[in-house]
């Protein structure tokens, strides 16, 4: 290989390597979300704040996802006067709606298994000015499985860039590698190139390759 398509090979192996840097890198946040802490990390079905914001009633189905052990949607952002119906799904076993600790119960704490509309409520300014206007709640039966709830009422909730929020582990996704392996696998290929190019300027090309120069 001559020397001058070494250098446009490895030069295209670099900019390669950068591209794929640039590609591993988050996406920039286009909209801020309800900071609802740790509590919904684990929580299933739960990936971004359903904005409901504008709309009189929403249903959160309880008893949602694969196993009936979710309620759906998850994370919801409302105005205060909205009222949210409650629907059970019959699946999944017994379930409640309650509150995550400390304050008193806004929910239907019943558990109950079978189907149908069991309870609402309407969050009004009372509720938006209580605990910034984010509300927890839980199946309290299934709490360690998952199923949790989060509403944010109101616009004056503390937010957080969802960029941020929607980081989690690589084995999540079905791939059990460290999140900084991508990077380092980049820096190597980097380097690799370089060093292959280094020596082929100072000690020229092989006697062995065809085509000298």
């Amino acid at each position: 290989m001559k020397r001058r398509d070494f250098m446009r090979t490895a030069g295209g192996a670099t900019a390669v390597a950068a591209a794929t840097a640039g590609a591993a890198t988050p996406a920039a946040a286009q909209a801020e979300e309800p900071d609802f802490g740790p509590y919904l990390d684990d929580a299933r079905e739960f990936d971004t704040t359903d904005d409901r914001r504008g709309q009189e009633e929403v249903t959160v189905a309880v008893g949602a996802g694969d196993e009936g052990l979710a309620y759906d949607p998850a994370a919801l952002w409302i105005d205060p006067g909205t009222t949210v119906i409650f629907e059970w799904t019959g699946d999944g076993g017994g379930h409640n709606v309650a509150r995550e600790a400390g304050t008193e119960n806004f929910g239907f704490d019943e558990i109950i298994a079978e189907p149908g509309v069991h309870y609402e409520y309407t969050f009004t300014e009372e509720d938006a000015e209580e605990n910034d206007g984010i509300v927890l709640y839980k199946c309290t039966p299934h709490e360690g499985q998952g199923m949790k709830g989060g509403i944010a009422i109101g616009d004056d909730v503390p937010t957080i860039d969802p960029a941020e929020a929607a980081v989690k582990d690589p084995s999540d996704f079905g791939t059990d590698i460290h999140e900084h392996w991508v990077g380092v696998t980049v820096i190597l290929m980097i380097v690799v190139s370089l060093v292959f190019t280094f020596f082929t300027l100072k000690y020229g090309e092989s006697p062995h390759t065809s085509g000298a120069n």
